[in-house]
């Protein structure tokens, strides 16, 4: 029989969507109050190659990147993090209530990259407050492997890549937890 105990914790990511760097610059100050200083950070791509969704709110030639955050904490924090994200979007949409920025938050586990939405789907787990979770990434062979419903851009070689590397650098940082 299993019992009940609290998980690990976690190492906290955010993908910001945009076109206005200044802009990425003021939401990360904000987020590193909750989560910690950037440690690792992809390299900023051109998101509109993978798809037109954000266009109309957002404009073309959109880019992107994922910043990893240095203060583990409880996945549960998860559903406190999308609303802080959500709150940082309102900040800086225009006028008439269009993001200027895109800001997804997800976290690490040794086995698994999890992502956050407001959007229910039927891979999607909700979590409370409107927050819904999907695991996005499995670790298996040591590499970490897309699934049928992982976003394109998190297909990506490069993006594999740097999130096997947020996992080794978790990893040490685990061990000072057990």
């Amino acid at each position: 029989m299993s019992h009940p105990k609290s998980p690990l914790p976690v190492l906290y990511f955010v993908a910001i969507t945009g076109r206005e760097i200044d802009i990425w610059k003021e939401s990360l100050e904000i987020l590193n109050r909750y989560i910690g200083e950037i440690f690792l950070q992809s390299s900023i791509f051109n998101f509109s190659e993978f798809t037109n969704y954000y266009e109309k709110e957002m404009g073309k030639n959109l880019k992107k990147a994922i910043f990893f955050f240095k203060d583990l904490k409880s996945p549960e924090f998860l559903v406190e993090l999308k609303h802080i994200c959500y709150e940082i979007e309102r900040k800086f949409a225009d006028g008439k209530g269009n993001r200027k920025i895109n800001l997804d938050p997800g976290y690490i586990e040794l086995s698994k990259v999890v992502l956050s939405t407001f959007k229910n789907y039927s891979h999607r787990i909700y979590l409370g407050k409107g927050v819904y979770a999907e695991v996005t990434l499995i670790y298996k062979n040591k590499t970490f492997n897309p699934l049928s419903w992982t976003y394109p851009d998190y297909t990506q070689r490069e993006i594999i890549e740097i999130f096997n590397k947020a996992r080794e650098e978790y990893k040490k940082v685990l061990n000072a937890y057990r």
